[in-house]
């Protein structure tokens, strides 16, 4: 049994490559915890997580003042069992983002570790359903940007391969991303998913006003229509419009989603490892989703996402949002619109390890040992 012998800690702080914008906010950070873990065989495991910009130092004092510490002398092959140990040690905190982002990390780091000792690559270990899973793009969709600038990078998005765009709606009449949508429609064709989020910013009247105002442009799905904690609301709307609701980025238990599911409230789910406390509940939440037929379309990190789509049978689409760039040799494969499950023991991320030291942030930059 190998112990787990030594925890480093490190938060990047990365900002995104172009403007970010929705319905409520922008995203102008993304603090990235990045956790590796260390047995005594010498095998070694990094996982990493993100925020939008704040909670990031909240994040790395719960790691370093609670949960990493209780990982030394562990057996780093029983990852449920220390992800139950480490999620009832912080009960009083769950559930809720902080904590999730922070057990994400771990999760994560103990997920690649088992792999790279299996010699393994992450979707074959966790499933092996397939090597590879559509794209859609949500980096040019932004609700700051103008109609033909949407419709241009949708265009490109497609010339690429790409099955969808994703466009942000919100803006102050409903006319409005009725016109934006209608046109990149226009100038895509039938056979081109555009998926739209509204990052929770309506109320429930408001968004069945709109799924039925944009009826006809036949969208693959409504994301984020309402307040991720309204499950009524979801369930009232999807009752109300045969546009699919897709939900999923903001919530943190897999118990709210078998609510969502069990409620007939969301027709996708967009369970986020990141979000949800790590590989091990978001493989349980996949799964619940195959139960009900549900497809699953991971939200952001992409280079993680693409390797549980592919390990699971109902992963449907990777979205696009380049995140890592800064940070590794390589990046994530793609072939025809098609994200390329990694060949490579492990999460399949290449760190590059001088570019993560150099952009890491002292204060939080720390090792626990035994």
């Amino acid at each position: 049994m190998a112990k787990i012998e030594r925890v480093e800690l490190r938060m990047v702080d990365l900002p995104p490559k172009v403007l970010r914008t929705d319905a409520i906010q922008s995203f102008v950070s993304q603090e990235t915890p990045i956790v590796t873990i260390t047995d005594s065989d010498g095998a070694v495991g990094t996982g990493y997580s993100y925020t939008i910009g704040t909670g990031g130092s909240s994040v790395m004092r719960l790691l370093s003042d609670h949960l990493a510490p209780r990982l030394l002398g562990k057996d780093a092959d029983q990852i449920e069992a220390i992800w139950r140990d480490l999620e009832f040690a912080t009960h009083a905190t769950t559930i809720g983002a902080i904590t999730a982002i922070a057990l994400a990390a771990v999760d994560t780091a103990l997920w690649d570790l088992r792999a790279r000792k299996q010699s393994l690559p992450l979707w074959k270990l966790a499933g092996g359903a397939k090597d590879r899973c559509p794209l859609y793009t949500t980096e040019g969709g932004w609700l700051h940007i103008e109609k033909q600038a949407l419709v241009d990078d949708a265009l490109q998005a497609q010339a690429k391969g790409f099955k969808g765009a994703k466009v942000k709606i919100g803006r102050p009449h409903g006319s409005e991303d009725l016109d934006r949508l209608s046109a990149v429609r226009a100038a895509v064709g039938s056979g081109f998913e555009i998926m739209t989020d509204a990052n929770q910013g309506f109320t429930l009247d408001e968004a069945i006003r709109r799924s039925q105002v944009l009826r006809d442009v036949d969208l693959a799905w409504l994301e984020e229509p309402l307040p991720a904690d309204d499950i009524d609301g979801h369930v009232r709307l999807s009752a109300a419009t045969q546009t699919p609701v897709a939900i999923g980025e903001s919530l943190y238990s897999i118990r709210h989603f078998r609510e969502y599911m069990q409620k007939r409230a969301c027709s996708i789910v967009q369970v986020d490892v990141g979000r949800i406390g790590g590989i091990t509940p978001w493989l349980k939440v996949a799964h619940t989703a195959e139960t009900f037929d549900i497809p699953v379309c991971p939200h952001f990190l992409m280079e993680l996402h693409v390797s549980l789509a592919c390990a699971v049978q109902n992963g449907k689409y990777v979205e696009y949002i380049p995140q890592l760039d800064d940070l590794t040799h390589t990046q994530m494969r793609i072939e025809n619109g098609y994200a390329i499950a990694p060949s490579e023991p492990g999460i399949g991320i290449d760190w590059d390890w001088d570019a993560v030291k150099a952009r890491s942030v002292g204060e939080f930059t720390t090792e626990i040992r035994s």
